[in-house]
């Protein structure tokens, strides 16, 4: 395993922790919750972000080449509708505001690997949300929100390094030929 990895699990596990005991410091919560709120946070964190960023890199190595064109995305939203009056009018607008989108998009592409951080960015926040759920954490959003935002942030950021070219390796010198004396 990287080392990079394992700092970078270190540093959520302290930077959480504090987080977590500070969004859960309060005379209302006893401070065994508000401890036991900080560790689960921080526990968490560490291991999402080493988890994070093996799907991350999975996600990226499988869409680095692919695009993805706009013009054929948006009438894939269109597919499910409903039959009523109402409906039938949404789905007018709603189809010639894709349609012009669609005009304006046609031939312009997006790297696939834009969107390759949402996969493991879903399941961290759902997973934060289920966990910090189930150990009744006082205030939740107060202690997920920056989890959610910085992996987001980290997602990016981190997809963006492994996207970058690789340096060439240098030539390596030409042994020199070697001169008898006699």
């Amino acid at each position: 395993m990287n080392t990079r990895l394992f700092i970078s699990a270190t540093v959520a596990f302290i930077f959480y922790f504090a987080w977590s005991y500070w969004a859960n410091l309060s005379a209302e919560i006893a401070i065994e919750k508000t401890l036991q709120s900080a560790l689960v946070q921080a526990s968490y964190s560490a291991f999402v972000t080493l988890f994070f960023t093996l799907i991350l890199e999975k996600v990226v190595s499988k869409f680095e080449r692919s695009y993805l064109s706009l013009a054929f995305i948006t009438p894939i939203l269109c597919k499910v509708h409903s039959q009523t009056p109402q409906n039938k009018a949404i789905f007018r607008s709603f189809s010639y505001a894709l349609e012009q989108s669609a005009c304006y998009f046609k031939g312009k592409q997006l790297a696939g690997v834009i969107f390759a951080p949402l996969i493991p960015l879903s399941i961290q926040s759902i997973l934060v949300i289920s966990v910090n759920l189930i150990n009744q954490t006082p205030n939740l959003w107060l202690t997920i929100a920056p989890s959610i935002f910085f992996t987001a942030l980290y997602g990016y950021s981190y997809t963006f390094t492994l996207l970058k070219p690789k340096p060439k390796p240098k030539p390596k010198p030409k042994p020199k030929p070697e001169t008898r004396r006699n």
